[in-house]
């Protein structure tokens, strides 16, 4: 009988990488492809066939952005965002931190577990993007903003250290809450793909239930440069948050010019380089230098 010899794996380190590249660079172009028919449909009905395609080369730039930022994203960067989430499970576990032990939820229904988790990760949510607005963790989030043809693509736009905030902030809630994984997806879930529909180039103000849900118009204010929006509508599903704490703004359609007032570079390197520049924190820094004074 012939030994079976062990066939050892002779991928190289650049075989490795490659092969990580193409792998993720497919999920990154699925990622587009699934939501993409249904944006289409949405545009073609609300603008017509002449108005969509004017609009699409418009936004060739920004769409271009965009697009460079996500397969960046899957490539580079969502790997080690699931690497800071498996992490921060496993250190929330090992010292007991969560506020609900995870079998607690086994006795809710798993649809109203899902609700929950919804609910309570748009609240967290609310507040974290909040706090991008002020000036410490603005340059970085104004990355986001900088898109000014907004269309749906810009749910993909967000710096690395956006990503990285966001992720560290909103898991650290929500496995503080010991919330089952399935409730987790769920959110994740839920809060990415109606993002992308409120970034949508859609008109819709949702009437009376705007009051509940956040509309495609409202989040639009939220991206307005003007100085009469800012600080408004910091909600991705639930607009009732925005009700509850007085940031509530929607005065009907946005039509208004959309980006940011910061100096930015409009191409791709000169944005991932925004945050990292020391004129970006002026803002902050002026602000820490007249609270020294104060004390002094």
């Amino acid at each position: 009988m012939r030994p079976v010899s062990r066939v050892s794996d002779s991928r190289g380190p650049v075989d490795t990488v490659l092969l990580h590249i193409q792998t993720e660079g497919w999920k990154a172009i699925q990622a587009l492809a699934m939501p993409a028919p249904f944006f289409i449909v949405l545009a073609f009905a609300t603008k017509g066939r002449h108005r969509l395609v004017s609009d699409i080369i418009k936004a060739a730039r920004q769409t271009r952005i965009n697009l460079l930022v996500h397969f960046t994203d899957m490539i580079l960067v969502a790997p080690l965002v699931l690497v800071t989430i498996v992490v921060m499970r496993d250190f929330f576990t090992a010292h007991g931190l969560s506020v609900v032990p995870v079998g607690g939820w086994k006795s809710m229904p798993v649809v109203v577990t899902g609700i929950v988790a919804v609910v309570f990760s748009d609240f967290i949510g609310y507040w974290r993007h909040r706090l991008e607005h002020t000036a410490l963790l603005w340059p970085s989030h104004a990355v986001h903003h900088s898109d000014d043809e907004m269309t749906w693509l810009a749910i993909f736009r967000f710096h690395p250290i956006n990503r990285f905030s966001t992720t560290i902030i909103d898991f650290s809630f929500l496995l503080l809450m010991g919330l089952p994984a399935y409730a987790l997806m769920v959110a994740i879930f839920v809060k990415h793909n109606y993002g992308a529909f409120i970034h949508a180039d859609l008109p819709w103000t949702f009437g009376r239930l705007g009051y509940i849900f956040v509309s495609p118009a409202m989040h639009r204010w939220h991206h307005a440069k003007d100085s009469r929006a800012y600080n408004t509508n910091y909600a991705t599903v639930i607009s009732v948050f925005d009700l509850a704490f007085g940031t509530f703004r929607v005065p009907g359609r946005c039509d208004v010019p959309l980006g940011v007032p910061d100096r930015m570079s409009p191409g791709f390197i000169g944005q991932m380089v925004h945050p990292f520049k020391p004129s970006s924190y002026r803002m902050f820094l002026g602000s820490l230098l007249r609270s020294r004074s104060k004390r002094a």
